[in-house]
């Protein structure tokens, strides 16, 4: 038996420039970080006492005698990818997926960490995260970036730079107290509205050409937060430019705002929120604000019917946090 703990991550800057159609051609830059909200994916070989081989436990339960029967495509691609048969797998999750949080890589990620353990193989960070991209993007044909099945296999706060050849992973080296005050600046906020992150995707993928310059001008915004990250000056900086990326993400497709986030993210701002964006490809999922101590109080009320969820930075990325060896023919 295998259990992973995956968690999730939170996109600053430069989202949309993960997506293969830009990066290839002009080099792509993420900055964000991983936080303690995890997806657990507990794994093992099914006894042969069942009038089926595989279960698989998520939103639903399925099971099934053959994979191509398996309905998740998630599920279905990684059990060929792996080439595993008589599985149990039971998928649990801190938060609701479907809401920007790069839900569906960190469960292609502990899955995939999970299925390596099961066959007794170890994988690093690199191949897992090259893994899931291959599944969600290739296999699966899911629209999309990479950055979400990078950040969530290496975990911790990064800078991940892309380009035809690969990609790069670059901490961001900065004091515990300065992280620790950014961590203490953030707000996050639950809309309520889920999204499917594929459909917006492939919006943001209209009329790409009229786009570019828009990107370019997000992907330069990962230099200048990297910046106000490392340098001495006031965080302050940090809640502006997340304010101005919104503003020009926001404006990449009509899916990725609509009126009621609008309204919520404008009251976040009149009540003292130095700026902020909708986390994920965007059309729902979660609020992330930048707020100075003294106006938290402020905005938790001007926010008071969305659920405000406190969290913390992680450095972990996946792991296994149980294994127990398994033959799948003895039992």
């Amino acid at each position: 038996m295998v259990i992973t703990k995956t968690p999730f991550r939170m996109s600053f800057f430069g989202g949309g420039t993960d997506i293969k159609e830009f990066y290839s051609e002009y080099g792509g830059s993420v900055l964000s970080s991983t936080f303690d909200k995890y997806c657990y994916v507990t794994s093992r070989f099914l006894p042969e006492f069942f009038d089926y081989s595989s279960e698989f436990v998520y939103s639903r339960t399925e099971r099934v005698t053959d994979i191509d029967k398996i309905e998740h495509p998630l599920i279905r691609n990684c059990m060929k990818f792996m080439n595993l048969q008589n599985i149990r797998l039971a998928y649990d999750a801190d938060l609701p997926a479907r809401t920007g949080l790069g839900t569906s890589s960190s469960f292609a990620v502990g899955m995939l960490n999970a299925f390596h353990a099961l066959k007794g193989e170890m994988a690093d960070k690199k191949k897992l995260a090259n893994e899931a991209i291959y599944v969600e993007r290739i296999l699966c044909h899911e629209a999309g970036g990479i950055q979400d099945q990078i950040a969530v296999s290496f975990g911790g706060l990064n800078r991940i730079d892309m380009d035809e050849d690969g990609y790069h992973v670059i901490p961001i080296v900065i004091s515990r107290d300065r992280k620790q005050e950014l961590n203490d600046s953030l707000m996050l906020f639950f809309t309520g509205f889920s999204h499917m992150s594929a459909a917006v995707q492939e919006k943001v993928k209209e009329n790409f050409q009229d786009k570019i310059r828009r990107l370019q001008n997000m992907k330069t915004m990962v230099g200048e937060a990297q910046r106000i990250l490392t340098g001495k000056g006031n965080l302050t900086e940090f809640g502006h430019l997340l304010h101005e990326s919104w503003q020009i993400k926001r404006s990449l497709s009509g899916g990725i705002s609509t009126g009621e986030i609008d309204a919520m993210y404008g009251a976040a701002r009149k009540a003292g929120a130095e700026g902020g964006k909708l986390l994920g490809s965007g059309g729902g999922g979660f609020l992330l604000f930048y707020v100075e101590k003294d106006k938290k109080p402020y905005v938790r009320k001007a926010l008071e019917k969305l659920l405000y969820v406190p969290f913390s930075f992680e450095t972990g990325g996946t792991r296994i946090i149980y294994y127990r060896a398994e033959d799948p023919v003895n039992f």
